[in-house]
């Protein structure tokens, strides 16, 4: 896999993404799809940003709600809001001169059945 993200994650073309890792091995193919969001998570800030926008009051945030809790400059949150943008798993409108984000639930959904560990199966 090359050192770019690719992507976004959407459902469509991933509907046999939608079995949990534990249930069948994931084929080359389905892997290849997956790994990039899972990449864009890999790095704690994006994972700090998508879990604040995730958890915002009313499901989205403002660019300037985020950028206080960070030790990096807003250049810096920026690159890694566009990565999340881009892979898909967050969405964002500008409103005047800010910039609000929003997860996309479809996506989380899609890599939370990934996965998830039905009740019953031992891991």
């Amino acid at each position: 896999m090359s050192k770019q993200l690719v992507g976004p994650l959407t459902p469509v073309g991933m509907d046999d993404c939608r079995v949990p890792l534990v249930n069948e091995p994931l084929n080359a193919g389905q892997a290849e799809r997956l790994a990039p969001s899972f990449k864009a998570l890999g790095d704690p800030i994006r994972l700090r940003l998508l879990s604040l926008i995730a958890s915002h009051q009313g499901g989205e945030a403002c660019v300037c709600d985020l950028t206080d809790g960070f030790d990096v400059s807003a250049p810096t949150i920026s690159h890694h809001l566009k990565v999340l943008r881009e892979i898909g798993l967050v969405t964002s409108e500008r409103r005047g001169t800010w910039v609000y984000y929003r997860a996309e639930q479809s996506a989380l959904d899609l890599l939370s059945t990934v996965l998830s560990v039905p009740q019953g199966v031992n891991v």
